[in-house]
């Protein structure tokens, strides 16, 4: 499943993958795979991304459970 959050909190900042990948000292590959459901980043890279974007971790990475909705 996409990530649509973090899709949109970079777009937010204005800023490309390329640009989030140097600011958190990973690929623009690695940024890819994540924005498209298809990497699981460690807690330490998601903290890294989240403060790149000014965002917490629930902002970005928390799932909501189809239940609570």
């Amino acid at each position: 499943m996409k990530n649509l959050r973090l899709i949109l909190a970079r777009a937010e900042k204005g800023i490309s993958q390329t640009e989030l990948a140097k600011r958190v000292d990973v690929t623009r590959q690695t940024i890819c795979l994540i924005e498209a459901g298809r990497y699981n980043p460690t807690l330490a890279l998601c903290l890294r991304i989240c403060r790149a974007l000014d965002k917490t971790l629930n902002d970005i990475f928390w799932e909501e459970d189809p239940h609570d909705l």
